[in-house]
């Protein structure tokens, strides 16, 4: 099978799994909305904050060295099992240690016992990232989605039962402990590499080297990304960041869906032709083309309908979350783009340029809250949408410098589809408060959904896009193939 045919099916296994977790993941999370309140995810969002940085000194770029590795051997694999162990148990006990200073910086005693028993979760996925890593490198993502989905099942059945009963903030940390404690035996069950009882000095060395500067700008990443909910929980109050934390998961539930799942493939589909440029750069084009364009219409259209979608799903009480989730997905427009000119720099070896940009974009961060922090939320979300733009910028600048990939191409490559799904998503929003005047939000929200997702498709075929085409070929292509071997039975 070609390496294109073979990512573009692991790229709908990964989209599938993808979606019917992320599907599974947003049932919970409206339900859990229903039966909690903004202060539990509030509290959640506090300690995350900290879970999630210790799952970055856990991981410390390994993952990533493997995924790049032209040829990895079994030492190397079980190297780099055993690393991530060890690191695991170290950033669980450091994070052990620091509980009571992140309930004194918060003022919230309740947060020593939630981040003790949360933190759990750093040990279990370090035995998980490299069996994952080594699925990804096969393009086996089959066997991480039978994996997934029942972790996904299992853990939203789990939180909904623990909300239910009353357990309040305990639901969120029950489903994410059973989550990676199922979906980690499961991938151990069906996946077929196994470590070996051997360590290697010298390749720990190698990946390492490579390893940890993108484990260092992970750690800037991560600190940066959740210093607004860390700023919001500490300025304002724990159901302010409950509001903004539930937005955020919210948009995190469509874009992880679209952009994790082409990126979970590429990368090591890519990083199998990275000696050769003209065939990296015709790749990277074509991802980008229909990346975006499912990606753009997908961000937009959620801000346009944030209001009949809160008002036909959610209780009054969320309502106040609607202009965050609309800031955060315009925001959320830019991702795609810089996160596929980062990955140039990672399939080409360039972690230190990786490192360097990371450092620039959060000197521009730090720059932008010292101007908003003071004006409120709102003010801190619009921040948000420049730090993006701007940041653009200089990820695309090295990406004309590794594989000749311009600025001016890419904006040739995206703008089609930018403005296209802005017309679409602007004139649905323009109609909704009329709508909401007349209909109920339910008949609001499918009907205007489903025109404006037709009026994309139908202008965006009129219009010959590059990514329709793609798509379109790649389908005739399939049913071709199917044909012949349908014929040769």
């Amino acid at each position: 099978m070609s390496l294109s045919n073979k990512t573009a099916i692991g790229i709908l296994w990964n989209f599938s799994d993808q979606l019917l977790r992320r599907g599974m993941a947003s049932l919970v999370t409206l339900l859990l909305a229903r039966l909690l309140v903004p202060e539990d995810f509030g509290l959640l969002a506090m300690v995350l904050v900290f879970l999630t940085i210790a799952s970055a000194m856990m991981d410390s770029g390994l993952q990533q060295a493997i995924l790049r590795m032209p040829t990895l051997g079994p030492r190397d694999a079980s190297t780099a099992f055993f690393s991530n162990i060890a690191f695991g148990v170290l950033a669980y006990g450091l994070l052990y240690a620091s509980a009571p200073l992140i309930a004194d910086f918060y003022a919230e005693p309740r947060l020593i016992v939630l981040v003790r028993i949360g933190g759990i979760v750093v040990m279990i996925n370090s035995f998980e990232v490299i069996q994952g890593a080594m699925l990804n490198r096969a393009l086996d993502f089959r066997t991480r989605m039978k994996a997934g989905i029942p972790g996904s099942v299992v853990s939203g059945g789990v939180a909904v039962l623990l909300g239910w009963l009353g357990f309040g903030v305990w639901a969120l940390v029950g489903q994410m402990l059973t989550a990676a404690l199922v979906t980690t035996a499961l991938m151990w069950w069906w996946g077929s590499w196994r470590p070996r009882l051997e360590f290697d000095v010298v390749s720990f060395k190698a990946m390492f080297r490579f390893g940890y500067k993108m484990f260092l700008s992970r750690m800037l990443d991560v600190l940066f990304v959740n210093l607004y909910v860390l700023l919001i929980a500490k300025l304002f109050s724990a159901s302010v960041a409950g509001l903004f934390f539930f937005a955020e998961r919210l948009k995190e539930l469509v874009i992880n869906q679209l952009v994790t799942a082409v990126q979970n493939v590429t990368f090591p589909a890519l990083a199998s032709i990275q000696a050769d440029p003209v065939r990296l750069k015709s790749a990277y084009r074509q991802i980008l083309q229909v990346m975006v364009y499912l990606l753009f219409p997908a961000m937009l259209l959620l801000a346009a309908l944030a209001e009949p979608l809160f008002l036909t799903l959610l209780p009054s009480r969320w309502l106040a979350a609607v202009p965050y989730l609309q800031l955060m997905c315009i925001a959320a427009v830019m991702y795609p783009l810089s996160t596929l000119n980062l990955n140039v720099l990672k399939v080409k070896g360039r972690s230190d340029l990786f490192l360097g940009l990371e450092i620039v974009k959060k000197v521009l961060i730090c720059a932008v809250l010292a101007v908003t922090w003071r004006h409120g939320v709102m003010a801190i979300l619009i921040g948000q949408i420049v730090v993006a733009v701007v940041s653009y910028i200089p990820n695309a600048w090295f990406s004309r410098e590794l594989i000749n990939y311009s600025i001016r191409e890419q904006l040739a490559d995206f703008l089609p589809a930018l403005l296209l799904a802005s017309a679409v998503a602007g004139t649905t929003w323009w109609a909704v408060p009329a709508l909401l005047a007349i209909w109920p939000a339910p008949v609001v929200l499918v009907v205007s959904g489903l025109l404006a997702g037709a009026a994309y498709l139908l202008l965006s075929c009129w219009l010959r896009f590059a990514a329709w085409q793609y798509g379109a070929g790649w389908i005739q292509e399939r049913l071709s193939q199917r044909k012949v071997g349908n014929t040769a039975c």
